[in-house]
């Protein structure tokens, strides 16, 4: 068959063939990328550039690290491949803690000037746009 991808003793996995941007937790992260550019157009409005680029790259240190998580999680479907299922979520979940780790500790180390008020409340919002994510997929799905 073609659709195995992989057979590893008695599992089977199923790679999946859709699109990256044609799966529905593509939306999510559209919507992230939105509340990213929002925050910063905020915070640049009220408090000038140096709170709008920390805002803004707050927000890429929630945005990046869901990107890598959803692209892992999503790589299988099926009952029969719920091993790779739960194998590429913990891969997903650990790559997305330690790329939110390291880009933390690189822009506090590389930005100056930086407004550490603004990073992590773009990084706080972005995320709580992801918390919101079940209810958006489920609408998503219904069209």
């Amino acid at each position: 068959m073609k659709d195995i991808a992989k057979e590893s003793g008695t599992t089977l996995a199923y790679r999946n063939k859709v699109a990256f941007h044609r799966q529905p937790m593509f939306r999510v992260i559209v919507l992230q990328a939105a509340m990213s550019i929002l925050i910063g157009l905020l915070f640049g409005l009220s408090q000038g550039w140096v709170a709008a680029y920390s805002a803004w790259l707050g927000g890429l240190i929630a945005l990046i690290p869901n990107v890598y998580f959803t692209y892992k999680a999503f790589q299988y479907f099926g009952a029969r491949s719920i091993g790779a299922i739960v194998q590429s979520f913990w891969a997903g979940e650990m790559g997305k803690l330690i790329l939110t780790a390291v880009f933390f500790a690189l822009l506090f180390m590389a930005v100056k000037p930086l407004n550490a008020f603004a990073v992590f409340i773009g990084y706080i919002l972005v995320q709580m746009t992801s918390a919101t994510s079940l209810l958006l997929t489920k609408s998503f799905l219904k069209r």
